[in-house]
């Protein structure tokens, strides 16, 4: 593509690189200069402008943007008319996003002229939510870059709808505690979950069984006092229910006192307390994946630290940085101080 300033004698048929305002309105970039359009720049004084003028071979900016949307598309996933060298990919309905960073990472090193951007791996979606944006930086690119390599991003995305239609919340209750159900019902239903919610005396003995008792493919434990322990009273009645804890802990802050495991064919979600808060913390990442299907062990928990320290919940007992004893309340803090 050759671009640059040209007499307004060769302009016709080339794209106008940069905005132009004229008597009869803005010019927009972008726009192929015709007959009528040329004549308007003349009559505004113009004897010269800066334009982008495709070479033979050359594809312009939205087919390519259309051809690496495309290639990116997978069910549930929808691509939206290109506009300005830019193609947007929608979800088509809720579920959980897959991103193939690899994939990802090949479309953007085709060339320059080609930049895909996707939301952070994982991320639920709702339908209509932007996936990712294709956006190509000249006005024309060079096909025969393109040529044979698109096929390769065949994978990249991947949305995973819910499979899980229905779960049991078992809700322990001491005195004084809060309940905080509604935080947790309203996360499974914007995911299409039904609900049934059991509430239990505070006690191993109890949870158990409520666990034996229930029938639903996700069963949720929200304990009235978070759980301290492999042996404390949710992960506990879950081995005595003859289920087995598949990991204790994760690197998400809020959401570190979380347990994972399986009854039977069905999974258990041992929820922190901070599942109380609409806030996202670490119980959400978990959920989100178990009701969509993906397969979640014990290290994929692990590997969740980097980007794990969440925003604190103000309503946390415990957070993460206590309050100066000496802090005027009417002064500004010295340090960092968590409400």
């Amino acid at each position: 593509m050759r671009f640059g300033p040209v007499p307004l004698g060769e302009a016709e048929g080339a794209i106008l690189a940069h905005s132009v305002a004229t008597p009869e309105g803005r010019i927009r970039k972008g726009s192929r200069l015709d007959a009528d359009i040329v004549a308007r720049l003349r009559a505004a004084g113009r004897d010269s402008v800066i334009v982008a003028r495709p070479d033979p071979g050359d594809v312009t900016e939205n087919d390519v943007a259309e051809m690496v949307g495309r290639a990116l598309l997978a069910p549930g996933l929808e691509l939206r008319p290109p506009f300005t060298g830019r193609a947007n990919i929608h979800a088509t309905g809720t579920g959980v996003l897959e991103v193939s960073r690899a994939k990802i990472d090949a479309a953007n090193a085709i060339t320059p002229d080609v930049t895909v951007a996707t939301l952070p791996e994982w991320q639920r979606v709702a339908a209509g939510t932007m996936v990712a944006t294709v956006k190509i930086i000249p006005y024309a690119t060079d096909g025969a870059v393109l040529s044979g390599r698109l096929d390769a991003l065949t994978g990249a995305l991947r949305l995973h709808p819910p499979v899980i239609g229905r779960a049991e919340l078992i809700v322990t209750v001491l005195e004084g505690a809060p309940d905080g159900t509604r935080a947790v019902l309203d996360r499974l239903d914007r995911l299409g979950v039904a609900c049934e919610v059991t509430q239990v005396p505070h006690r191993r003995d109890a949870i158990r069984a409520a666990l034996a008792a229930g029938d639903a493919p996700l069963r949720l434990i929200l304990t009235a006092s978070a759980t301290s322990d492999v042996e404390d009273v949710g992960p506990g009645a879950l081995v005595d229910a003859g289920g087995r804890l598949t990991r204790f802990g994760m690197p998400v802050d809020p959401g570190n006192l979380l347990f994972l495991g399986t009854l039977g064919s069905d999974r258990v979600l041992g929820l922190p307390g901070c599942a109380r808060s609409p806030k996202l913390n670490g119980a959400d990442w978990v959920l989100e994946r178990l009701v969509c299907g993906i397969e979640l062990t014990g290290e994929d928990i692990a590997r969740m630290g980097v980007g794990g320290l969440l925003g604190e919940i103000p309503t946390r007992p415990q957070p993460r940085e206590p309050r100066r004893r000496d802090q005027n309340r009417s002064s500004p803090p010295a340090g960092p101080v968590v409400e």
